[in-house]
Order: C-alpha cells, then structure tokens, then sequence
C-alpha cells in the first residue's frame, strides 16, 4: 500500500483582494470596455467562484520557491531524511515565471531546482516535471503509487506549486480567479497496515475538450499583440466538469470496493466554489444520497484558485487543525479528485 507519511505547503504572504481590481480596464475578446463597473464585475465573480481574497507570491520568489518550501515543510513533518528519497516529482504548467516577465524557464526541471535546494546528493534520486493541466499534483501521486506498488520506488516527494498571477492577462477578469501557491506530500510503501490509497483513476478529453483552456492573446489587442495569456471558455469547461467529474468521481469510489456511506471527505480542485458544489451535489445523486455536511472542505474563498497547489494545500491544512469543522481522523476514507487542462480528470481514494 502507498501511504502519505507527511505533508506541507506554502501560501505565500501577498493577500490580494478583491479590491485590487478596482482601477483595471477590462476588456471583451473583441477588445471592448466592460459595461459593467468593476464594482460589478468583482460582485459577481465572488458569487460565482466564491472568491473573495488570493494570494501573490512575492516579487522575489519563483514557483520552484514555492515549491522548494512546501517541500522542506514536508520533508520535516515525515521525519525523513530528502537522501532517502528516490523521486521528487513537480507537477507545474508554467514553469518558473520571473516577476515582471512572461517568459516561462523549465531547464532545468523544477524538480531538479528542488532537489538542488534539499541538497540532496543522492545521483539515484529521480527528478522530474508533471504538466497535467491542475490534476497534476494527483497525477504526480498516481505516478508516484505506479513506483512503489512496482518496486520502483520506495519513497517518492510529490510537489504541486504554480505562480499563476504572473500568466494572466489584466484586462481578463478570468484573472481575478487565478493565484499562487504549493504543497507537497511524501509517499512510502507501507505494508503493515491497511492505510494507503485504495484506488484511482485519469482520463484525457482532448478532442474539441483541449481548447477549453489554452494560451492567448490579451484581450487588450493594440497594446499587446504577440504576448499569450492564460486563456478559459469558462462555460464549456463549467458544462464538461458537471457532465464528467461526478462519473470518474463514482468510478473511483466503486473501484475502492468502499460505499458512499463510507466516505468521510471530499478533497477537491479548488476551481470555482458553485461548480465544486454543483460537482459534489451530482455525484451524490449518483448514489440518491444527500450530500452529507460538512463532505467538502473550501478554502478558495481565501486562497484563489493556484492549480497544481489546491488540493496538496487544503491537505496539509486539515491535517494541521488549520480548519473550522473539517478533521480527517485515524480510519477516515477520503475521495480526491481533481479537473483541468487536458481536458483532464482523475481522482483517488485514500484511508486515512
């Protein structure tokens, strides 16, 4: 069995609200001013996603940073020593972007910046990027079982870190969603007891599904021609994630021979909180069961959307005794899952 030994992660300090969009300009895809006010405009993505704050890194800092933090954090909640680590695997999507700048820097890997910063001598320690749209850091985790149930690996470091606030562009409100961010968690064989994850599970949608998010031009047309942006067809990946997610969800739960009355937390993409409840509340009406209280921890409300760093995030927070309501207790089974670039989905179950 794989078994999560410790955890970490690192929100940066930067708070950014919703305020700090007051004066932007922001603009349709054919480059026209937003009739609504930006009071507006802030008012009615807090209603939708449910965001009221985010988090910047800063100026100084990189997304191999963020990540080397959450890292060391997890490294020393395990009580490991990094040499004995045989995989260090960094689920990213745009690599170290410099504040300032647009151009993203992946040579090296980030995982082979992070290891470098652990100091790590050991040559056979394996160090290498995941780019899975935000179910990386999960897909880096089913990577990372893959290893261990193999043989391959004993010990594995799964990262998961972006800087999303350095890809957006200003005159998008889609901006206002993305932020910065990272956790990790070290996994080890284990089999003296039945802790360990139970199943999982990955899809890719790439036929018309691998535009839903893409790079782009600004929606400022004169003033940034050639410069790409993160870019969101925020409807059809709102409809794609309704009509998929809550199956792969029920696939998974089946697949780990547990019922849906054993299921004690749902840990999931911080993407938008209506479509994370309205994916939650769908998944259960596959069972026609009511969603129980209390089944989905949110801290996007606080935290923005950071991708890859969400869920590692939101981890190391319950763990910690971080959140009101939300504890994951000795024997708990928890079902994580994640929906994003690609289009990609995947998920797994764990006992806790």
């Amino acid at each position: 069995m794989t078994k999560i030994i410790g955890v970490g992660n690192y929100i940066p300090s930067e708070t950014i609200t919703n305020l700090f969009f007051d004066q932007h300009v922001f603009l349709n895809e054919q480059g026209i001013l937003l009739k609504e006010n930006n009071a507006s405009i802030t008012d009615k993505l807090k209603k939708i996603t449910g965001i009221e704050e985010r988090r910047y890194a800063r100026s100084t800092e990189v997304t191999s940073d963020l990540g080397y933090i959450a890292a060391r954090s997890a490294i020393e909640n395990a009580k490991i020593d990094p040499e004995t680590l045989d995989y260090i695997i960094f689920a990213h999507n745009f690599g170290d972007v410099r504040f300032g700048t647009v151009q993203s820097d992946m040579v090296p890997s980030l995982a082979a910046r992070v290891k470098h910063l652990l100091g790590i001598k050991n040559n056979f320690c394996v160090a290498y990027d995941v780019v899975f749209g935000c179910p990386g850091w999960i897909e880096g985790v089913i990577q990372a079982n893959a290893f261990i149930k193999a043989g391959i690996a004993k010990r594995c470091l799964v990262i998961g870190a972006e800087t999303l606030s350095r890809v957006t562009d200003i005159h998008d409100r889609d901006s206002m969603i993305y932020a910065d961010g990272a956790g990790a968690a070290i996994l080890e064989a284990d089999s003296t007891d039945d802790v360990g994850i139970k199943a999982h599970l990955s899809a890719s949608y790439t036929l018309e599904e691998k535009d839903y998010l893409y790079f782009g031009k600004s929606y400022n047309n004169e003033n940034c021609p050639t410069i790409r942006y993160i870019k969101m067809d925020g409807r059809k990946i709102y409809e794609f994630a309704l009509l998929n997610v809550p199956d792969a969800m029920k696939k998974c739960l089946d697949n780990s021979g547990y019922s849906i009355s054993d299921l004690n937390k749902i840990i999931i993409h911080q993407a938008n909180e209506k479509m994370d409840e309205a994916i939650v509340s769908r998944f259960y009406q596959l069972y026609e069961t009511p969603v129980p209280e209390n089944i989905m921890p949110m801290v996007i409300h606080k935290l923005g959307n950071s991708s890859v760093a969400t869920i590692p995030s939101l981890l190391t927070m319950i763990l910690n005794d971080e959140l009101e309501h939300h504890k994951i207790e000795k024997g708990d089974v928890v079902l994580f899952a994640s929906v994003g670039a690609g289009m990609n989905i995947n998920a797994f179950v764990y006992k806790f």
